[in-house]
């Protein structure tokens, strides 16, 4: 057999603990079909919860990772999914964040970063602590989770790691020069890891979001722009999910999407 990829049938082994092997595997007939864990950073209620749930309903394991914990419990009894505490701009807690998910589940076959801030206004007003943090959340966080799942995913060469972008990724806005920074250099970290870790079987890829995404019936943002003018979170996590999906002799780096109507 070709070398394992993402979502073929593993092999029979002997494992220790109650079931005899770990979460990663399920017995379906003779062979056992790796069951996927998934692991998502900088989770909320948008992009974020979509991911789970459509994760969650091609019977994936799901650990996701907040700030603030509290609220994602609704999404967790919804998806069955296990949540974590972790700052991401703190390098022991995204280490004891791997350890724990590996530790409870499994080692993360896909990993997403959608972690992100910004300091909005012009650059002579801005705080520098603000810009500061800005750019740790949006880029060097997105550098913290990308090498813990590397470690991980470079032992056993495979694995799927996503970063979510932005218009301002490809494009910088007045009075938003935090999030341009913090955008382009995430952008940068994908296409450097891509060409660093492709050949080892790893997946890397970025996404330009251009555009609103919707977060929810009451946003008033779709009734003002018009019929499918805002990105629905639910459509964008299956494009996540195609490229994780992606046979290897075809990968992309980078996906953009945007509504119909969005100017670029």
């Amino acid at each position: 057999m070709d070398q394992a990829t993402k979502g073929e049938l593993g092999t029979f082994k002997s494992h220790a603990g109650t079931s005899g092997r770990p979460a990663r595997y399920l017995e379906r007939g003779n062979f056992m079909a790796k069951k996927e864990t998934a692991l998502i950073v900088g989770a909320g209620q948008g992009l974020s919860a979509s991911l789970a749930r459509l994760f969650a309903a091609e019977g994936m394991n799901i650990a996701i990772a907040a700030r603030n914990t509290g609220k994602l419990s609704d999404l967790c009894n919804e998806t069955g999914a296990k949540s974590y505490t972790c700052d991401a701009v703190d390098a022991v807690q995204v280490d004891t964040l791997f350890a724990a998910v590996t530790a409870d589940i499994c080692e993360p076959d896909i990993v997403v970063y959608n972690a992100s801030n910004r300091a909005r206004g012009p650059v002579q007003d801005l705080d520098p602590e603000a810009v500061r943090t800005a750019i740790e959340i949006s880029c060097f966080g997105g550098f913290l989770v990308a090498q813990a799942a590397a470690k991980q995913m470079i032992a056993r060469n495979s694995g799927t790691i996503l970063l979510t972008g932005a218009s301002a990724s490809v494009k910088g806005y007045p009075n938003s020069s935090s999030f341009a920074m913090g955008k382009f250099g995430l952008r940068g970290l994908a296409q450097s890891l891509a060409r660093e870790l492709q050949p080892q079987n790893i997946h890397v890829a970025h996404f330009v979001i251009d555009g609103g995404v919707l977060q929810g019936p009451g946003d008033s943002r779709a009734s003002e722009r018009g019929e499918d003018a805002m990105l629905l979170p639910d459509e964008i996590a299956r494009d996540y999910l195609h490229v994780h999906r992606q046979h290897r002799s075809s990968w992309t780096w980078e996906i953009e999407l945007r509504p119909w109507v969005e100017k670029f």
